[in-house]
């Protein structure tokens, strides 16, 4: 069944065009990865999908379970079950990430979450991500090392449950053990919601233990390339450049 419908979507920012009639479609609990040379236009798919004011539909649509979402605004988009990770997650002062994720959880479903269903389920996720439990009361992101601000996002990604996450470049400057970290959270959502995935990456190591239904190549914003698993690994034996020269 088709989750996300992407038909000849054409987007850009003040007036400069960055996606040229893409077209793709996520089923219900697929993974799929958008892959490319820097500047291809992966993040800004995501994030136009996401609903990001920062650029404009010019042409084509985005559909969702069913439902035209291109022009809706990003907040009635997450409450549709769309989820964004950010590159570089920002700093709140103020706001603990404990009281952050039951905000979000309470804004996303519309009802009041008993205080100590929501501690536990916390305190679960966060053992998923080998996280230490103090960080659910330090204020959002401030402070944590690049990789705590990785693993904050995907704690956010377990607690959501959304049925479509997209995780923009979030093995980016991870080592090796917090890559493995990540990856089993991203896997526990996989399997205990049966939610899709869409992985903008450059840096296959994410996938490792990640099943690939689909991988998209994307070059100067257009699609330059579909497949499965062997796409993935063609650009792990070559690179993109035989893609760019196409």
């Amino acid at each position: 069944m088709a989750l996300l419908e992407i038909e000849n979507l054409t987007a850009g920012i003040e007036g400069k065009a960055l996606l040229r009639g893409i077209s793709l479609t996520v089923g219900s609990g697929e993974t799929h990865v958008l892959m490319g040379p820097n500047g291809a236009g992966k993040s800004t798919l995501g994030y136009t999908v996401m609903g990001s004011p920062e650029y404009t539909v010019t042409g084509g649509t985005i559909r969702f379970d069913g439902e035209d979402i291109t022009e809706l605004s990003a907040d009635k988009r997450a409450k549709l079950g769309i989820f964004l990770s950010f590159q570089s997650p920002v700093e709140i002062p103020g706001i603990s990430l404990s009281d952050f994720m039951r905000n979000a959880m309470e804004q996303i479903t519309g009802e009041r979450m008993k205080l100590w269903d929501f501690k536990k389920k916390l305190k679960a996720a966060m053992e998923i991500l080998q996280m230490d439990a103090a960080y659910a009361d330090r204020d959002l992101n401030v402070g944590f090392s690049g990789g705590e601000k990785k693993k904050a996002e995907i704690l956010q990604l377990l607690m959501l449950r959304p049925k479509l996450a997209i995780l923009d470049e979030t093995d980016s400057g991870l080592d090796v053990d917090a890559v493995k970290t990540v990856s089993a959270g991203i896997d526990a959502y996989r399997r205990a919601c049966g939610g899709a995935l869409m992985i903008i990456t450059h840096n296959t190591k994410i996938l490792e233990s990640l099943p690939v239904d689909r991988a998209h190549i994307l070059v100067n914003g257009q699609l330059a390339a579909e497949g499965g698993q062997e796409l993935v690994d063609a650009v792990n034996r070559s690179g993109f450049e035989a893609f760019t020269e196409k």
